[in-house]
């Protein structure tokens, strides 16, 4: 969401904002639904305060066995115009709303311009892609061969984009998700949290989720929505609070099955695990006080890129440009793993500082110490990481070349000990 005030004193700069996104300027028709509102705001308190006014006059009049005639008249007119201009604001009120609640927030500064991933700008790289003697296969062929990985038992029970994990490959799954949750709690300092899987309407606003991206998500008949990542709960946790700044930053994080409807995305990844429907993902959530947000932003982007590290597994970190970030982002990180099976970097977490824009929907504040107002946190999000596309690195980076996976030693005390998935 965004501020009107800062919309009134610099509409070229936001229109500024709006066309680094590769969208329209839209200041003007804002202020112009604005100007209007702020005109019926006026007429409707003019109205009540005449109404007020001359309801104490009657009263006067009576009292002195005058005549008021004139002025119950003006009191019935008013009364009767009142509930339009009442209306006529609320309706200018709810329009500005649904406009402003449609706009993506605008880019940081910093952020390269472009209008799509084309213009992404690697920032840096870790570790050398693995060389093998053999040609190394796709993970789904992998877990094929092994009898461990099984997508049509999936799709006889729910379709596509759904896979059923055996043995220990399952496990080896499980473990990724531990690992992950450990690093991040013991050695990086997040909270471990365990949200609501269904979240209200106004959970998946106050993120950003509705009303634009609906169709990304599944919706329950109860009217809750599955959600998509633990962002959702977790950043909402703070929703129509007033923090202490002392306790900013507030660092979360959560393992939990994750669903979205991946709707736009037919006829991409269409096999094996890289796009499903359900999959599990280690979020890390900070509420952070505005001053530090950048480096809170940088910090949490080291945290995930720790994980892939530990295992050893090849990676890049690019910064996205205007046209690649999602919705409410205002700057984004993608860190992208090597995978041996395709040949390419593929994305495995996503780290994105959000600004103030989710906490003015979530109405979400924090008082300042020595001041007397409240200002807005800024919210970040990110992923600690996916952990069925960590799985998926795990297969095809240690795949060896008599079909079996070697066990990355990080894993293997959450493994029982187990070096190879045979």
């Amino acid at each position: 969401m965004h501020d009107l005030k800062s919309i009134r004193d610099n509409p070229d700069g936001f229109d500024s904002g709006l066309k680094r996104r590769g969208l329209e300027p839209k200041a003007a028709a804002i202020l112009e639904l604005d100007t209007r509102r702020r005109a019926a705001q006026t007429a409707f308190q003019e109205m009540q305060a005449r109404r007020n006014d001359a309801s104490k006059q009657i009263g006067a009049i009576k009292k002195q066995g005058g005549d008021a005639q004139a002025l119950m008249d003006e009191v019935a007119a008013l009364k009767e115009r009142i509930p339009a201009a009442e209306e006529e604001d609320r309706q200018l009120g709810a329009e500005i709303e649904a406009i402003l609640a449609s706009i993506p927030n605008l880019p940081a500064d910093d952020v390269p311009e472009g209008p799509d991933e084309s213009a992404n700008v690697e920032v840096r790289r870790w570790g050398t892609p693995k060389e093998f003697a053999f040609t190394p296969l796709d993970h789904d062929a992998i877990g094929a061969k092994l009898g461990l990985m099984d997508f049509d038992g999936a799709a006889k029970l729910s379709g596509a984009r759904f896979v059923v994990l055996k043995g220990p490959l399952a496990r080896l799954q499980r473990a990724i998700g531990q690992f992950m949750l450990d690093l991040q709690t013991a050695e990086h300092g997040y909270t471990e949290m365990d949200p609501p899987l269904m979240v209200k309407d106004g959970a998946a606003f106050g993120t950003g989720q509705l009303p634009k991206f609906s169709e990304d998500l599944f919706k329950t008949n109860t009217g809750h929505w599955l959600i998509p990542t633990a962002e959702v709960p977790l950043t909402n946790l703070v929703s129509d609070e007033i923090l202490d700044d002392k306790v900013l930053p507030l660092r979360m994080t959560a393992l939990t099955p994750c669903f979205r409807s991946e709707a736009g995305s037919a006829g991409k990844d269409t096999r094996g695990m890289i796009r499903q429907h359900q999959f599990h993902k280690v979020e890390m959530v900070s509420i952070a006080h505005p001053d530090a947000s950048d480096e809170e932003h940088e910090r949490m982007t080291r945290c995930a890129e720790t994980v892939l590290q530990r295992l050893g597994l090849a990676y890049r970190t690019i910064v996205l440009c205007t046209g690649d970030m999602g919705f409410s982002a205002r700057k984004t990180y993608d860190i992208e793993v090597w995978l041996p099976g395709q040949q390419r970097y593929r994305e495995i977490s996503s780290c994105s500082n959000c600004g103030d824009f989710q906490a003015r929907r979530m109405k979400a504040r924090f008082r300042p110490e020595g001041e007397k107002g409240t200002r807005f946190v800024h919210t970040l999000n990110g992923s600690g990481l996916a952990v069925g596309r960590t799985l998926i690195a795990v297969m095809e980076n240690y795949q060896r070349d008599d079909g079996t996976i070697e066990v990355p030693e990080a894993l293997r005390p959450y493994m029982g000990g187990l070096e190879v998935i045979a």
